[in-house]
């Protein structure tokens, strides 16, 4: 089973880490990841735990659970579904409610204490360099500590009784966070206002209290901007339409016509029929019964152009109507929907560790520690080696323990991956396994499957070639009476060129996986297929070589006819090259990838649609159970990513080191590949591998200043050059600097 938890404290990478350890301990518990800009838990367990249990761990480890989702279980009154991020959703129960989401709370949160620790930090401030500005005290001198050790202690013990608490935890439960480095370096600081009244010591009360406003200040900020990494769930969240007009009868009345109503759509059922007028969203997914128009998909597809719509067309919940008016059965609703998969799918994602952060997870978990040890033994080096007093010990100590907090180092991947993904999921481009960002910078060779990849697998028929004395009618009226049992798409085609009024009837029919299909008509055997199944059969195509030749050179795949052991005819199927194809496959092989191409086609027929987009590389006559295989081989000389169409290749988008499923519409394969399209571009892989690697170059850029940053400060701070204002002030721009050079990630084009 799988959950989800919204948590809420968590602050940092070691927070979550806490989190990680009381989750794991749970029965059954196979992967948990927590993440703390999400603030939210993702766990798997191959036992059932309980919604008491997930939160009663959360609640161990020190933190508040908001809201629990069991994977096929009915969340609670009080729990969220887990598609709403950080715990807070709309009234509405469904995507789009009535009412726009309310300010984050946790910024709602910070900017309360910031105001607060402001209007108490300008007067304490004020006292405490008066003599520097206006070269004397305010208020007489007797005041001063009094006066700094009332207007801080609100800023700490109020404002910043949620940090102290925590940091203090942490030391009595031995899991140390960044909220213990604040709690000890303030606490100390304010102490020495009061050990001043009865022995010689220099005076920190008013710097604890200024630490504490840096700190509130420097989480205020860094939210915002967190806010902004995640900005893009919010606004899938808002994308739904609020209402829904419904055809439905008065009650009781089983006669008369249906009638529009006005309903909620969280109000919406199964099998209502709903009427979409221009202009408006379509309230949830479904099919047209009703109608036609053009719907714009760009919100799920990222691609401008509208897309036509008529009877039996699958449409999207959250799609506009652009032109006609269209009545649509509800397929499904709520979370079932597809742009619920999607924004589920992101926040998975973005829950998810790339191997690059267990090299940051490891350094965190002992950070604190260190620094704490750190911290002590430069009090000790400063009050005995270097003895200068107790009051500049303590100020350089304190220094050590603001400066040096990791929030810098656990923001660092996270915040770069929840940017990464929104960006791909509002171009249709959703990151399923965060690892593949890391991995995609590896990759050598790209390999494309055909039919639904490259083209747009939709084959029909262009030629046919009849024996002499044997009529275009009797081929067709043969060729489409068998091909009419079978589902394959090269059979649709030639059933939709034959056109049957009344198709012959058949007995013994059989399907020849990969290579074709027979059964008996007015008791002739008819085999309809490719060579390979000709030759199981013993049947000759001689005479119809040069044909074949012609039809495969023209990127035609020929389906030889032959009716008691005879050939009577060929019929060239062609599948429309998709329109950008081209200059996709151009562009990979522009930046120096290798392009493969692997089909079930005969040689001759997947070297014209190779040389058409510009593969040179073609793997042909592979049957489907075999493509996984022929990956691993290609797997020999480099990594490999895999497009395929998700359903049928799923082998080898599992065997690839990254697996690109390309989806359309509500059939998404979301299951089948780690970076899964929205759309059938091949433009989308040219996107997501621009997008991995912009998204991993930005991790490498935040965890190099974040090393870089505790590199450089840390020794200042052991060396007395910096004091403990000054200090966290550097520990806050540090945070800031992560997230905010994450959000440049935007300005990239991909």
């Amino acid at each position: 089973m799988k959950a989800k938890i919204n948590i809420e404290g968590m602050s940092c990478a070691s927070c979550a880490g806490h989190v990680e350890k009381e989750l794991k301990k749970l029965p059954g518990a196979i992967n948990v990841v927590v993440n703390a800009v999400m603030g939210s838990a993702h766990g798997e367990f191959f036992k059932n735990v309980s919604e008491t249990q997930l939160k009663d761990a959360v609640k161990e480890a020190g933190y508040e659970p908001t809201g629990v989702e069991l994977e096929d279980s009915t969340p609670s009154k009080s729990t969220p579904l887990g598609v709403y991020p950080n715990g807070h959703k709309p009234q509405n129960t469904e995507l789009g409610g009535k009412d726009k989401p309310k300010e984050n709370s946790e910024i709602s949160m910070w900017k309360k204490k910031l105001w607060g620790v402001w209007l108490l930090t300008i007067p304490l401030a004020i006292i405490m360099y008066s003599e520097f500005i206006i070269s004397r005290s305010i208020i007489p001198m007797a005041w001063i500590t009094p006066s700094m050790l009332i207007l801080s202690f609100p800023i700490i013990f109020i404002f910043g009784f949620k940090t102290i608490r925590m940091g203090i935890r942490g030391f009595y439960k031995l899991n140390f966070t960044m909220d213990s480095l604040i709690a000890l370096g303030t606490i100390l600081a304010y102490a020495t206002g009061i050990l001043s009244f009865y022995m010689e010591i220099a005076n920190f009360a008013g710097v604890s209290g200024m630490i504490m406003t840096i700190f509130i200040t420097g989480k205020f900020v860094e939210a915002k901007a967190k806010g902004k990494a995640t900005s893009e769930i919010k606004k899938l969240l808002e994308l739904g339409a609020k209402n829904a007009i419904v055809l439905r009868r008065s009650p009781g009345d089983d006669s008369g016509e249906p009638k529009e109503v006005e309903i909620s759509v969280s109000e919406i059922k199964i099998g209502d029929i709903l009427v979409v007028k221009p202009g408006e969203k379509i309230p949830t997914d479904g099919i047209v019964v009703k109608g036609s128009s053009s719907v714009d998909e760009s919100m799920i597809s990222g691609e401008s152009l509208p897309v036509d719509k008529t009877i039996k067309s699958l449409v999207i919940g959250a799609t506009i109507n652009e032109d006609g008016i269209l009545h649509i059965k509800a397929t499904k609703i709520g979370k079932d929907t597809f742009l619920a998969h999607i924004i589920k799918l992101v926040e998975e994602a973005q829950g998810t560790k790339i191997p690059i952060q267990k090299v940051a997870d490891k350094i965190t978990n002992i950070f604190v520690p260190v620094i704490l040890t750190l911290s002590l033994l430069t009090f000790l080096m400063w009050m005995f080696v270097f003895p200068v007093g107790l009051s500049k010990s303590l100020g350089i100590a304190i220094a050590v323990l603001v400066i040096a907090c990791p929030c810098s180092l656990g923001l660092a991947v996270p915040i770069s991956l929840t940017v990464g993904s929104g960006m791909g999921a509002k171009r249709g481009i959703l990151i399923r396994k965060g690892e593949a960002i890391q991995t995609m910078k590896e990759i050598k060779t790209v390999v494309f499957d055909k039919t639904g990849t490259i083209t747009k697998g939709k084959p029909e028929v262009v030629d046919f070639y009849t024996a002499p004395k044997i009529s275009e009618k009797k081929l067709f009226k043969i060729a489409g009476s068998l091909e009419k049992l079978s589902s394959h798409p090269l059979s649709l085609a030639i059933v939709k060129r034959s056109d049957l009024q009344k198709p012959l009837s058949v007995r013994n029919f059989k399907n020849i996986r990969g290579k074709g299909i027979e059964g008996t008509i007015s008791g002739k055997k008819i085999v309809i297929g490719n060579e390979a199944i000709m030759k199981d059969n013993k049947i000759s195509i001689k005479g119809f070589e040069e044909k074949m030749l012609e039809f495969e050179e023209n990127g035609e795949t020929v389906m030889i006819v032959a009716e008691k052991k005879s050939v009577i005819g060929l019929i060239g199927v062609a599948d429309a090259i998709k329109e950008d194809s081209a200059m996709a496959i151009r562009l990979l092989n522009k930046k120096g990838y290798r392009t493969v191409m692997i089909t079930g086609d005969n040689e001759r027929t997947a070297r014209a649609i190779a040389k058409k987009v510009g593969i040179k590389e073609v793997i042909a006559s592979v049957l489907p159970e075999e493509k996984k295989s022929k990956v691993e081989e290609l797997q020999k000389r480099g990594m490999v990513a895999f497009v395929g169409d998700g359903i049928n290749d799923a082998p080898a988008l599992k065997q690839a080191n990254v697996g690109i499923a390309i989806g359309t519409g509500t059939d998404i394969a979301i299951e089948a590949g780690d970076i899964v399209l929205a759309k059938g571009s091949l433009m989308s892989v040219v996107q997501s591998m621009n997008l991995s690697q912009a998204t991993f170059s930005k991790i490498k850029q935040n965890l190099f200043w974040a090393f870089f940053y505790n590199a450089a400060a840390i020794p200042l701070a052991v060396a007395g050059i910096i004091n403990p204002v000054v200090a966290e002030l550097a520990m806050a721009l540090s945070s800031i600097t992560v997230v905010t050079n994450a959000n440049l990630l935007r300005r990239k084009k991909i």
